[in-house]
């Protein structure tokens, strides 16, 4: 083949005009369907940089038929070709194959991908090869798109990006089920003279886990460096098998000394208007995919998001709102219980017909590391409820007095030996201070319109799964 640069199907379809019609390029990527008659041969080539494939037309008198035949879903060539205008309806150019080079084959007897149609349920167990399919090409390219706003957003509001650590000797919310990191020999470890095994001898010298939060080290960023943000990996091991739980999901945190709850609440709502509006903009091709094939309330619920300002209340009248309702509710409802997800959608959906920002939530219910309130019973938490989610960010004002955060840890018995450096940044030079928590999961789940998070993961650790 004549040595020409590759140009990706992303650029063709951008700037064919300036590309020139008449102009010989370089396509390489992925055959989703062959199709034809004896004379001329039609191929639809995808390469992931855009979710359209583009028709590569095949004169067969000028091809070897073992070529050809070599040429079936899945398999990957480069072709030389002349951009061309297309006569059919729905792509403005096409290209006429000059030459093609054929990389890697696929059995049609068993690629897996051969035919369309296949469940998510499907797909899943062949996550090696699903991103070859349009869906998933769409929701990845969705979450790269994601990732890249969240730090373009902090970056240009003068926030710092914080590598938190992934090995942590602490449980930031009291949840406790954690994965254990250890070097000691599963079969024989030491132990101590109780019977216990003894983490002394262990690598970090304590017990440690994969840490299910950044938030408390962001918080020691923030007292530093004023705004500061985190993005990496957190680990749960709860043996949940729910289309909302994944053993292994990121976290966008950030942590805002001198913000109080209500410039936490500003900064959220501004985010996420930020962030859906990204997609819009720069997804749009994706989300009409997804909008026709999944979800066709999608577009238009992302819209709602950015064109309503959000609704903000305390905990307290959003539970009188949900009694009086007469709504009969799988989990019933009382001051002091936390809201489910039917709950807080009936909020965003039914009554507010907005997002909403939820506030003062009782202490007993939140974490130990919250603003409390004058009152004794509530603290200074938020958080912000979307519609057909419910929950997306979670948050609060930060407790910055040390005698009250102290006697909080206490109650709660968190060992005091594993949270003295937390409880120091209050005794030098504390300040009011507040953050939140994504999910980014849940976010990309919110955007795509899917319905079940292990499909915008691209590789989902569940219970008994780890397998790619």
């Amino acid at each position: 083949m004549e040595p020409l640069k590759r140009i990706r199907i992303a650029e063709i379809f951008r700037d064919w005009k300036t590309i020139g019609v008449g102009s010989v390029v370089n396509l390489k990527g992925w055959v989703r369907t062959k199709r034809g008659n004896k004379n001329v041969a039609f191929i639809a080539l995808n390469d992931g940089s855009i979710i359209h494939s583009i028709q590569i037309v095949v004169d067969l008198a000028s091809f070897d038929d073992q070529t050809i035949k070599l040429i079936t879903t899945g398999s990957c060539i480069s072709v030389n070709g002349t951009i061309v205008e297309s006569p059919g309806q729905g792509q403005a150019v096409e290209i006429q194959a000059r030459e093609i080079e054929v990389y890697g084959t696929a059995d049609p007897e068993t690629y897996p991908l051969q035919k369309k149609g296949h469940t998510l349920e499907f797909l899943r167990e062949i996550a090696h090869l699903r991103p070859r399919t349009n869906t998933f090409g769409a929701v990845l390219r969705i979450r790269h798109a994601m990732s890249f706003a969240i730090h373009k957003y902090f970056n240009d509001h003068g926030f710092f990006y914080l590598h938190t650590p992934i090995i942590t000797g602490s449980d930031a919310e009291g949840a406790g089920a954690m994965f254990r990191v250890t070097t000691l020999d599963s079969k024989n470890p030491p132990l101590t003279p109780q019977g216990e095994v003894d983490y002394a001898q262990d690598f970090f010298g304590k017990s440690t886990n994969l840490t299910v939060s950044g938030q408390l080290e962001g918080e020691l960023g923030a007292m530093a460096l004023s705004n500061i943000y985190t993005f990496g990996p957190t680990f749960r091991a709860e043996n949940s098998n729910t289309p909302r739980h994944l053993a292994e999901f990121w976290m966008i945190e950030p942590e805002m000394a001198f913000y109080d709850i209500n410039d936490n609440m500003d900064l959220a709502e501004d985010f996420l208007k930020y962030l859906v509006n990204y997609a819009l903009d720069n997804c749009y091709d994706d989300l009409e995919f997804l909008n026709k094939m999944y979800d066709n309330e999608l577009i238009e619920r992302l819209r709602f998001v950015v064109n309503n300002e959000f609704k903000r209340l305390d905990y307290t009248e959003a539970v009188e709102i949900l009694i009086a309702s007469g709504k009969k509710f799988e989990f019933p409802v009382d001051w002091g219980t936390d809201l489910q997800s039917e709950h807080e959608r009936y909020l965003v959906e039914q009554h507010f017909k907005k997002p909403v920002i939820l506030t003062n939530y009782p202490m007993s219910i939140k974490a130990f590391y919250m603003k409390q309130n004058d009152d004794g019973k509530t603290v200074r938490a938020m958080d912000v409820l979307f519609p057909r989610i419910g929950e997306i960010i979670g948050g609060s004002q930060r407790e910055e007095n040390y005698d009250k955060l102290h006697k909080r840890i206490t109650e709660l018995h968190i060992p005091e030996k594993d949270m003295w450096w937390y409880l120091d940044t209050r005794k030098f030079g504390t300040a009011p201070h507040s953050g939140f928590g994504l999910g980014f999961e849940r976010l990309v789940l919110f955007v795509t319109g899917m319905a079940n998070i292990r499909d915008v993961m691209p590789f989902p650790r569940t219970p008994q799964n780890a397998e790619f």
